[in-house]
């Protein structure tokens, strides 16, 4: 699995209220809705200029704070396919996986990618290209790619349950 997009680049401690603010929490919940709302106050443009595939790539401390999952699901309703950072929030991380977002801390990598490049992310070869050069991803367990290969830990489950995907 191939993820290649333009580069979204942000600083240290954006937290969850920053990628989806807390205003937005009890009244806003339809997909569209929420990618609308995506890095809005920290980046006007974000939610009306990202495509489909683009990478979120941040600084320390991404996605601190509470563990709404608005706060990944406007990302991934907006077209983000993968975040790299230099640390994140466990919980952030967490919700990332769930939703199928692949989400690599790469501390000395995040300084060689820079805003507006083009990425590629090969999962299955466990490499990020970028104009700087070729770095090794940190490895996934084979549960967690199942999960991203998948969609999410929902359509994840109902594969492996035989469910309806609807």
């Amino acid at each position: 699995m191939k993820i290649s997009g333009r580069v979204w680049k942000y600083g240290d401690n954006i937290n969850t209220d920053v990628i989806f603010p807390g205003r937005y929490l009890h009244t806003v919940s339809i997909p569209d809705e929420l990618a609308k709302h995506a890095m809005e106050d920290l980046d006007p443009e974000f939610a009306k200029k990202v495509q489909p595939g683009d990478i979120v790539v941040g600084g320390k401390n991404f996605g601190t704070g509470s563990s709404r999952e608005g706060a990944v699901t406007c990302l991934k309703y907006a077209g983000v396919k993968a975040i790299v950072v230099k640390s994140v929030g466990r919980i952030y991380y967490r919700n990332a996986i769930v939703h199928g977002i692949p989400l690599f801390q790469m501390r000395e990598v995040v300084d060689h990618i820079q805003s507006g490049e083009i990425v590629t992310i090969d999962l299955e070869k466990g490499k990020l290209l970028c104009a700087s050069g070729q770095f090794d991803l940190p490895r996934l367990s084979e549960g967690v790619m199942e999960i991203i290969r998948d969609g999410g830990l929902i359509p994840h489950l109902k594969k492996r349950l035989n469910l309806p995907r609807s």
